[in-house]
């Protein structure tokens, strides 16, 4: 059964920009996973990304708080179901009102106009003049994080189409040919821990993100531009976890990429040595790396974080531990809506394409303010203010776990 409109939320702590203040309660948290937790071995991998469900951690004891007073013979859990049934049936009349045009082909069009680009890019790094020439940087820039951070993205949660062999190809393609990465350990560190677990620490924390032995201003400003070449190497490390069938189609595809994308500033560029072609290979590929890792941290990071036992229910967890951006015209084309001004609705439903999630935010918006859940939205300069004043708290030191109440 829902809850009543107008029923409070009792919880430790006040939100105040996407961030909590009060008494949040540090337990012993343990280390954090290293970048890129490896998968099982690839054949387990491969089976979990077909139709795994994140369940409850061992030992788990989900935290229950809610909307209001708890219904005489109804139990905590129930009431958390009810609200994400509720919420569930709302978006699913969306989605299937919703032609395959908004479903998956205004986000295809994107990446198809993306490609279709790419022969103007690298013409006009022939240039000997500035503005085609940074034109031509421009233009392979924004394609790139097109094609590496929204296809990859769409494509690790099967978003782009509704078939699961079609799925897999294009998660080769965009994760493996386009990003450099491995496509198993990329669907199962995304889709299976940081969405399973979303802000519960040791898993879903976004702790892969962390390098707590650089500076605020090293991490935030300079650090990013390392992005390309991190990447492969990190990749290659997680090669050792997957089936050696998976690990040589891998690096086949991560050479065939990063081939094409040098023999093309060579010979369609007109690149005179290897040394000016991989430097352009580094700034293209690093144009909008960060906002990327920005992007990644401010949602996340510096909102409620909890135990893997102490976790609440799946629509207080994603509502409490997740934050929207507002709507940027270029991050939207190149990461997507369901990175930048639907990250709530993303997570609350990850296999909906970035366009349904633009489609169903004013849903999901309206529901959980109307049920008085959280939904956490921030600007920009506001997090990126934050993250520099409070870099140590948030950045090197773990968060605390936030202590939450029960229904009341």
């Amino acid at each position: 059964m829902p809850l009543e409109d107008g029923d409070p939320v009792s919880w430790r702590g006040q939100q105040v920009n996407g961030e909590v203040s009060g008494t949040p309660q540090l337990r012993g948290t343990g280390d954090p996973p290293p970048w890129g937790t490896p998968a099982p071995d690839g054949s387990r991998t491969e089976a979990m990304a077909e139709g795994w469900e994140p369940g409850p951690a061992p030992g788990d004891r989900d935290v229950t708080f809610g909307g209001g007073p708890q219904r005489a013979g109804q139990e905590p859990w129930q009431c958390e179901e009810a609200l994400m049934g509720e919420l569930s049936e709302l978006v699913q009349k969306v989605v299937k009102s919703s032609s395959w045009w908004a479903r998956h082909g205004v986000d295809i069009s994107i990446l198809t106009c993306s490609f279709l680009l790419l022969p103007a890019g690298f013409l006009c790094l022939r240039s000997a003049q500035a503005i085609p020439f940074l034109a031509g940087v421009l233009t392979l820039g924004v394609v790139h994080h097109t094609l590496t951070v929204k296809g990859s993205h769409l494509a690790s949660h099967n978003a782009l189409t509704e078939s699961k062999s079609w799925g897999k190809v294009w998660a080769i393609f965009f994760i493996e040919l386009c990003s450099a990465f491995t496509a198993e350990q990329a669907t199962y560190n995304h889709v299976k821990i940081h969405h399973g677990y979303t802000n519960v620490i040791g898993l879903g924390d976004s702790s892969t993100w962390k390098v707590p032995f650089l500076n605020r201003y090293i991490y935030m400003f300079i650090a990013p531009l390392a992005v390309p070449i991190i990447t492969p190497l990190v990749a290659l490390d997680l090669l050792r976890n997957v089936e050696w069938k998976a690990a040589l189609r891998t690096l086949c595809c991560m050479f065939l990429g990063l081939y094409c994308h040098y023999w093309l500033l060579l010979h369609v560029s007109g690149f005179q040595s290897p040394w000016s072609a991989l430097l352009c290979m580094l700034l293209t590929r690093s144009l909008l790396a960060h906002p990327y890792i920005h992007v990644n941290i401010f949602q996340h990071i510096g909102l409620p974080m909890f135990a893997a036992d102490r976790k609440p229910k799946r629509i207080h967890l994603m509502s409490l531990g997740v934050l929207n951006l507002p709507r940027n015209a270029l991050l939207d084309w190149s990461f997507g809506h369901s990175l930048i001004s639907c990250h709530v609705e993303h997570h609350l439903f990850p296999g909906l394409s970035d366009n349904m999630c633009l489609k169903i935010k004013p849903i999901v918006s309206q529901y959980l303010k109307q049920k008085k859940l959280p939904y956490n939205e921030d600007t920009y300069a506001s997090r990126l203010r934050l993250f520099l004043q409070r870099y140590e708290e948030l950045m090197v030191h773990a968060p605390p776990i936030t202590e939450l109440v029960g229904i009341q």
